[in-house]
């Protein structure tokens, strides 16, 4: 099954808040806008959207949002794909003001779902994070 924006934000509604729902699908909107590829997961029982970017390693993975409602922020990957250490200390730092969360290779050791509630806790919180990603994105492109 390879999913969409509709079934992927009904799956969102049946186990979300409407603050998470509309977060939520601030998000996806962005991904289908800003992301050189948006590539939809085809699970069964779990869907993805994931926000890729064009560098010149190809394309590279920033973040993936689920069909239950969390992210997965791929700093691990990152690290891994050799992407410019300066770029992912900015994204990391940028992260770590917005979530108070530490997202450093010892606290952070594998990139895991998180549920979006406990992350976002406000719509500005949300578009802090596209910024971030959208900076990022910038930057990989160049």
């Amino acid at each position: 099954m390879t999913w969409n924006k509709e079934e992927m934000m009904a799956s969102i509604r049946k186990g979300q808040n409407r603050e998470i729902v509309r977060m939520a699908e601030k998000i996806i909107n962005f991904t289908e806008l800003a992301a050189d590829d948006a590539s939809w997961g085809r699970g069964r029982e779990l869907g993805t959207l994931t926000f890729r970017c064009n560098s010149d390693m190809g394309l590279i993975s920033l973040f993936q949002i689920s069909s239950k409602g969390c992210i997965r922020i791929l700093i691990n990957y990152l690290r891994e794909k050799e992407v410019p250490k300066p770029a992912i200390r900015d994204f990391v730092l940028k992260l770590e003001a917005n979530f108070l969360f530490d997202y450093d290779e010892e606290s952070y050791p594998i990139d895991s779902f998180q549920d979006m509630d406990e992350l976002f806790h406000t719509s500005a919180q949300v578009d802090k994070f596209i910024n971030a990603v959208e900076g990022l994105a910038y930057r990989l492109r160049q």
